[in-house]
């Protein structure tokens, strides 16, 4: 009688607990954020807010080594368009996003573990939505695997 292998399935995901990195806007997100906490709204602990001073401060690298170091999906919430405390940071996040998206899907991550979000410092309910909403999810992708082509590691030694 052959074995039974273990299946991938919705109840299997159950355990898995995503970790997401959140980089939040001073002025902003992160204002929102603390209004949360002290407003006792409750929303998942999963994630992990790395505070910058501005989301057009977010560099690129900062995304992909989230994403390296084990976070299943990575957030960015900034000032609404028109309300940046630097006048046209939160444009600049958004083009850096659009740019980040597309790279994160040709390197085969899906679209729904990067976010970005603009959030006042007054919608405290917002960021627990936003929050809540990313983390079921990220849950139902399950566990970020990227599967790096032999290819890559041949062409690395070459160059070496």
């Amino acid at each position: 009688m052959p074995e039974a292998t273990p299946k991938t399935t919705p109840a299997a995901k159950r355990g898995f607990e995503p970790r997401i990195v959140a980089f939040f806007c001073n002025w902003c997100t992160y204002l929102a954020a603390d209004l949360a906490g002290t407003s006792r709204m409750k929303y998942a602990p999963n994630v992990r807010v790395i505070r910058v001073m501005c989301s057009g401060r977010v560099d690129p690298q900062f995304v992909l080594d989230a994403f390296a170091h084990g976070a299943d999906g990575v957030l960015i919430g900034g000032c609404h368009p028109g309300d940046c405390h630097y006048q046209e940071g939160n444009y600049k996040a958004l083009r850096r996003y659009h740019l980040l998206k597309r790279l994160l899907r040709s390197m085969g991550i899906e679209e729904e573990r990067f976010r970005l979000e603009w959030i006042s410092a007054s919608e405290g309910d917002r960021v627990r939505a936003v929050v809540n909403d990313m983390v079921e999810k990220v849950r139902a992708l399950g566990p970020l695997r990227v599967e790096v082509p032999t290819e890559f590691f041949e062409e690395e030694v070459k160059a070496a």
